[in-house]
């Protein structure tokens, strides 16, 4: 992938986002990771058949993906030269999140302005996966911010890390990694076995973008705001707190927004009725307000920027 494509891409991100009337490979990854999820317990009735199963799935829809990416912007290609560059910025764009995530944002923020918590809990419910239905505006605000957090890394960074390394096809084999994770990647009875080597890849997968995600979050601290001690915030708490997490990366982005918004995040949030203590990261006020909400989506703003000019840089001098 070329400089010129990626940038595209992302301008067609920032400009378009995740219209729902517009086919989506994730969308379409989802629905066969659901069939596969909802069929594959009637050919498999052991713990070990679904390991086995699950880590074929685990391998073969991220390479599925890959080739699929391959093939369509090859064949465009020997149509014409401008087509298969068109093929591959658009395939580029649908692994990128960042207007999406924005645009979910802003939906709470109107809500809880509004003074609709119930609506503000719908709307954090789109983007987050714990239950929603029972959350105060602090709990609400909290959820949002975590969110921002992580999906930075998972949805701008890594996209952004893989394209610039393998194009498209890489890229959508991450997303179909992390559509893997996001969906059957759980510890609970359904998915341990199941999910287990989905959970392990997306975990290696996003080793490295989680930290690049992590240091760049700090050093928009400063950028977003000009408060240039927030970047040392920032960096001392990812470094003291982003080993906490369970996951080895959701930890990174958390602790380093945690730091970055001088807020503590973490904390008991309940899955399907179950509570499950997540920890402590920061120093700062637990008491999380849509003002932490709107700074965090300008630090995730300055973190794509931070992003998208590495991954060009690198671009251009590889």
């Amino acid at each position: 992938m070329t400089g010129v494509e990626l940038a595209l891409a992302a301008v067609l991100d920032v400009a378009a986002g995740d219209p729902r009337w517009l086919p989506h490979p994730v969308r379409g990854m989802g629905a066969i990771i659901a069939w596969v999820d909802h069929h594959i317990r009637r050919f498999c009735h052991s713990d070990q058949a679904l390991q086995i199963a699950g880590t074929v799935l685990a391998l073969a829809l991220p390479a599925a993906a890959f080739a699929g990416a391959t093939w369509v912007i090859a064949q465009a290609r020997v149509v014409d030269p401008l087509l298969g560059q068109a093929v591959s910025i658009g395939l580029a764009y649908t692994t990128l999140a960042g207007r999406d995530l924005f645009d979910h944002v802003q939906r709470v923020l109107q809500a809880l302005a509004a003074g609709n918590l119930t609506g503000a809990r719908e709307a954090v419910a789109m983007i987050v996966g714990r239950d929603s239905a029972g959350l105060t505006e602090a709990e609400v605000a909290r959820a949002t911010v975590e969110t921002i957090a992580e999906s930075t890394s998972d949805g701008i960074i890594a996209p952004l890390v893989y394209l610039s390394l393998g194009g498209a096809p890489l890229a959508l084999a991450y997303k179909a990694v992390n559509t893997l994770d996001s969906m059957i990647g759980h510890l609970d009875a359904r998915h341990e076995h199941f999910g287990w080597a989905s959970a392990r890849l997306d975990d290696v997968m996003n080793w490295v973008p989680a930290r690049l995600a992590g240091g760049f979050i700090a050093l928009a601290a400063g950028l977003s705001t000009g408060q240039w001690h927030r970047i040392h915030e920032s960096w001392y708490m990812l470094h003291r707190d982003g080993d906490k997490h369970a996951s080895p990366n959701s930890g990174q982005p958390e602790a380093a927004m945690a730091g970055a918004l001088g807020v503590q995040l973490g904390g008991t949030n309940y899955y399907d009725g179950v509570p499950h203590d997540a920890p402590i990261m920061g120093d700062g006020t637990a008491d999380i307000t849509p003002e932490h909400i709107r700074h965090a989506s300008r630090i995730m703003i300055v973190t794509y920027g931070l992003g998208l000019f590495f991954a060009l840089l690198s671009l251009w001098v590889s």
